[in-house]
């Protein structure tokens, strides 16, 4: 059981924090359980029974775990956020007349509330902030050039100097690292995720995929698996997106269950249309299929176009906002095996396109 209680006047922890949790209890078996978790968050508490002589001790710490026997030994302690009350009496109702003394933001017992606790304090060792700006990318139709953009706005995120990471969600696609001529490159693909259930750490995460012109990159291996369960994917693009920068995923054209979960934590989507009127029509049926799980859907149109079409136009008949036309680019037409990826060209059109749409987006989301 996990609770949340609000607070007025709440003071924010002093910078310059200790990675890992500040755990206050003289219950040695608390102390054995609250330690085991700490240990499958991947962090190090520091361990006292009482408020830390030391001066910043309970101000610093980014978590303060507080067992349910050291009330009466903190209660004089400085209010601030972060502090979780812990006990283990699922009948006891004084829990939380103890916690407003004390200040907890959460009142949490053992052991039915233990993920939810291994989840937050794997987040403090991680340094969780704000999570990265996501950006899906998908066809209008089959060789919009969706593929291409996607590593576009990739490539073009790393060379700003944005923590990025490229996510391949079409199996059934060309695969993105041979896009970006690291088809070879050292790195776990999707099938090695797809038993991943619960929390993936977003450290380990980035640190085991290929990483390719400064940023990282998941796609799928020549193999046969062509599905990933979506807990897995839900999993997967969470641990993604708790490591902050920029998420840029591309997307298959089809909605499944797992792209459902994608889109379920996207911040933005573009739909690149070419300018036909079929490309047109067919984009119209993808964007009714994407609208109903991702708020944010925009249009990006690519020439040439049919004679009475233009950008305005198309986006209009989509009834979606204009993210803007594509430059003619060779880059958008071809493969790019050994070549320079798309966008890499700082000056060229493509990654100029890119370049106003990343400041456009995380000025919208004020900075990431």
């Amino acid at each position: 059981m996990a609770g949340a209680i609000t607070h007025d006047n709440e003071q924010p922890a002093a910078e310059g924090r200790q990675s890992g949790p500040l755990i206050v209890t003289e219950d040695a078996d608390l102390l054995d359980d609250l330690l085991r978790l700490c240990a499958a968050a991947g962090a190090t508490p520091e361990v006292h029974h009482g408020v830390p002589e030391r001066g910043g001790g309970w101000e610093a710490a980014p978590l303060v775990l507080v067992g349910d026997d050291a009330v009466r030994r903190v209660r004089g302690a400085a209010r601030r956020r972060g502090v979780v009350l812990v006990g283990r009496d699922q009948d006891d109702s004084g829990v939380w007349r103890r916690a407003v003394e004390i200040g907890a933001d959460h009142v949490l017992m053992l052991p039915d509330g233990e993920q939810w606790l291994v989840d937050r304090i794997a987040d403090v060792a991680e340094g969780v902030g704000r999570p990265a700006l996501t950006v899906g990318v998908i066809g209008g139709r089959g060789g919009a050039g969706a593929s291409t953009l996607a590593c576009a706005l990739a490539v073009t995120s790393a060379r700003e100097g944005l923590r990025t990471l490229l996510v391949d969600a079409d199996p059934l696609g060309g695969g993105l690292d041979v896009l970006l001529g690291g088809e070879t490159a050292d790195g776990l693909r999707w099938p090695a995720f797809a038993a991943s259930r619960g929390r993936v750490g977003g450290g380990a995460l980035e640190e085991s995929l290929p990483k390719l012109h400064s940023l990282r990159v998941l796609s799928w291996d020549r193999g046969d698996c062509v599905a990933v369960p979506p807990q897995a994917v839900r999993a997967v693009l969470a641990a993604a997106r708790r490591r902050g920068g920029a998420v840029v995923v591309d997307l298959p054209r089809r909605i499944d269950d797992g792209v459902a979960e994608v889109l379920a934590q996207l911040d933005v989507g573009i739909l690149v249309v070419p300018g036909e009127l079929r490309a047109v029509a067919a984009a119209g049926r993808v964007a009714s299929a994407v609208g109903m799980v991702l708020r944010d859907l925009r249009v990006a149109v690519r020439g040439p176009y049919t004679p009475g079409l233009d950008d305005h136009e198309v986006a209009r008949l989509l009834d979606l906002p204009l993210a803007g036309e594509i430059p003619v680019e060779s880059a958008l037409a071809r493969p790019h095996e050994g070549k320079a990826p798309p966008g890499a060209a700082a000056r060229g059109p493509l990654a100029r396109f890119c370049t106003v749409f990343w400041e456009r987006a995380l000025a919208e989301a004020g900075g990431v």
